[in-house]
C-alpha cells in the first residue's frame, strides 16, 4: 500500500471542504456541502490516482465508476437545490447558534462531513493504492461493476422518476409510489449503497489490505439508512404528506421489495 494516497486524500479532501465552507460564509448557505460531498470523492479518486501505483486495470474502472457516480449526482443535487435557498436543516441550525454558526457549521458540517468522506472512500485509496492483484480479481471486477450498474440504475432512474413527479402539477401534495418507488421508499439511497459496495468489490481485487476497505460502504449504508437518510427525511415527510404512513407501511424501507398488501 502506497500510505502518501491516503495522506493525499486526506490534504485533498480538507481543501475541498475548507473552500466549500469558506464559499458558504460569503453565500449564506451550507447547502451548497451537498453536492460538493459527491465530487468530493471523485477528487479523491483522481488524488489518489496521480500518488497511487495500483493496476493500471483496477484503477482505471474504479476512476470511471466513481466519476460516472460523482458527477451526476453533483450535477442533479446542484440542479434540484437551486433557487430554493438552504435547507431546512442548515435554517435550523443557523437559528438555534445565531452568530455562532459560522464556526459551529465548520466543524459539525463541513469538518464532520469531511471525515466521514475519507473514510467512505477508502475503497478508492485501497484500490488505487495497491500493487497486484488478489486471487480471484477477475470475477471480483465484474462482480463490483454488476452492483455498481445496478446501485446507478436504482439511483439515476430514482431520481428521475421522483424529479417527473414533482414537475407533474396533479402530483402536488401527493406520495410518490410509483416506478421504482413502488418497491422501495427510497431507490436512490439503495442505489447509492450498492454503488459503494460495487466499488469495495472491485477494489479487493488488489489483495492485501484492500479488505479494509468495507468501512467505507457499511458506513455509507448506516448513513444512508439509519442516520442522514431515511431516518431524518421521513421524520419530515411524514408531517408534510398525509398518506406518507399508508406508503410506509406497504412499501420497504430500502432494500426492493413487492409492496405489501
Amino acid at each position: 500500500m502506497n500510505w502518501s494516497v491516503m495522506e493525499w486524500s486526506a490534504v485533498a479532501i480538507v481543501v475541498v471542504m475548507f473552500a466549500t465552507w469558506l464559499l458558504s460564509l460569503v453565500l449564506k448557505n451550507a447547502s451548497i456541502v451537498d453536492p460538493v460531498w459527491s465530487l468530493g470523492f471523485v477528487i479523491v479518486g483522481w488524488t489518489s490516482a496521480l500518488v497511487g501505483d495500483g493496476d493500471r486495470l483496477r484503477v482505471g474502472v474504479i476512476l470511471v465508476l466513481v466519476t460516472i457516480w460523482g458527477v451526476r449526482l453533483s450535477a442533479h443535487l446542484f440542479t434540484r437545490n437551486r433557487g430554493h435557498g438552504e435547507d431546512f436543516r442548515y435554517k435550523a441550525m443557523r437559528k438555534k447558534h445565531g452568530d455562532r454558526f459560522w464556526l459551529i457549521s465548520l466543524v459539525t458540517v463541513f469538518a464532520t462531513q469531511g471525515i466521514l468522506m475519507f473514510v467512505v472512500s477508502l475503497p478508492l485509496q485501497f484500490g488505487i493504492g495497491i500493487v497486484g492483484r488478489s486471487t480471484g480479481w477477475a470475477v471480483l471486477l465484474v462482480a463490483g461493476i454488476a452492483v455498481w450498474l445496478v446501485g446507478f440504475g436504482f439511483e439515476s432512474i430514482g431520481d428521475a422518476q421522483l424529479k417527473a413527479f414533482k414537475a407533474d402539477p396533479t402530483s402536488q401534495g401527493q406520495v410518490m409510489d410509483r416506478g421504482l418507488w413502488r418497491y422501495t421508499r427510497h431507490p436512490n439511497y439503495f442505489g447509492d449503497a450498492c454503488v459503494w459496495w460495487g466499488i469495495m468489490l472491485v477494489s479487493l481485487g488488489a489483495g492485501g489490505w484492500a479488505y479494509l476497505g468495507i468501512l467505507g460502504p457499511i458506513l455509507m449504508t448506516t448513513l444512508l439508512r439509519r442516520v442522514s437518510g431515511v431516518t431524518l427525511l421521513e421524520k419530515s415527510l411524514v408531517k408534510r404528506r398525509p398518506g406518507y404512513p399508508e406508503y410506509v407501511r406497504r412499501t420497504s424501507a430500502f432494500i426492493p421489495k413487492p409492496p405489501r398488501n
